[in-house]
């Protein structure tokens, strides 16, 4: 390992969990390690699955569904 990645290292070791976790799904991801960068829950593969589906289908939000939700947001 090179000194500049040892000092990351370092570094990253002294942020809190969930950053470091960041971190190294930025680093997995860089490298195109075969692991996956982020894993979904079960709630979130069914909400994936139902999306799809919904596309498929060709329901999509209209425009006005799509003002006001990002009116909601202040966007």
């Amino acid at each position: 390992m090179t000194e500049l990645l040892e000092r990351a290292v370092e570094t990253v070791r002294t942020l809190p969990p969930e950053a470091q976790d960041a971190v190294a799904r930025f680093l997995l991801q860089f490298v195109r390690d075969d692991e996956p960068v982020l894993q979904l829950t079960p709630e979130e593969e069914a909400d994936l699955a139902a999306a799809d589906e919904e596309i498929a289908r060709g329901e999509f939000a209209t425009d006005e569904e799509m003002s006001a939700i990002l009116a909601k947001h202040g966007l």
